[in-house]
């Protein structure tokens, strides 16, 4: 059973080793090593205790039992957009392998959304590397439409991501069946 909690400001440490593992798994294979590693310095524990202390920004973790399976973060938006009214963004939406498929990804979601509703926002936006179909399908069955593209770097390489908009006022209930 899958147990879910906002993360605290003690929880940096956990924070740095799940989303160095999560980005790690999902695309370590693509990036020469010192290009993942300029990247992962994002993730010191140092940059989580910012982050966690940040009212801005608020992160959810998924647990099997003692063990971290996800976690998602939303917050203001830093994307390049001109959004046309009160707006967050998911900036991020991992879950570890032995659970995905589990149901986690979507709990996280429900929590994004509520989270965004519930600081006003009318929209919600999210980037994703374009050559992630599984979450792409995953944004899609929940009602995002892609706006643009976006340079993503890790290290000194650029992916190419796609920005992801939802307009939160039509979106009541969408991805329910998903």
């Amino acid at each position: 059973m899958i147990q879910y909690r906002d993360a605290a400001p003690d929880d940096a440490p956990l924070l740095s080793a799940l989303s160095t593992r999560t980005f790690t798994e999902t695309f370590g294979h693509l990036y020469k090593p010192e290009d993942l590693a300029a990247f992962l310095a994002n993730y010191a524990v140092e940059r989580w205790a910012g982050e966690l202390a940040d009212p801005d920004l608020t992160i959810r973790l998924a647990f099997a039992g003692e063990e971290p399976a996800g976690y998602a973060k939303i917050g203001p938006v830093s994307l390049p957009v001109e959004p046309p009214g009160p707006s967050a963004e998911l900036r991020q939406l991992y879950v570890l392998k032995p659970w995905q498929g589990e149901g986690v990804a979507r709990a996280l979601m429900d929590w994004a959304l509520a989270q965004a509703e519930g600081r006003g926002a009318q929209h919600l936006y999210l980037s994703v590397f374009i050559d992630n179909h599984r979450a792409r399908r995953f944004y899609e069955r929940h009602g995002f439409v892609e706006v643009g593209p976006y340079a993503f770097k890790v290290g000194n390489h650029v992916d190419e991501d796609i920005i992801m908009h939802l307009d939160l006022r039509k979106a009541k209930h969408i991805g329910e069946d998903a």
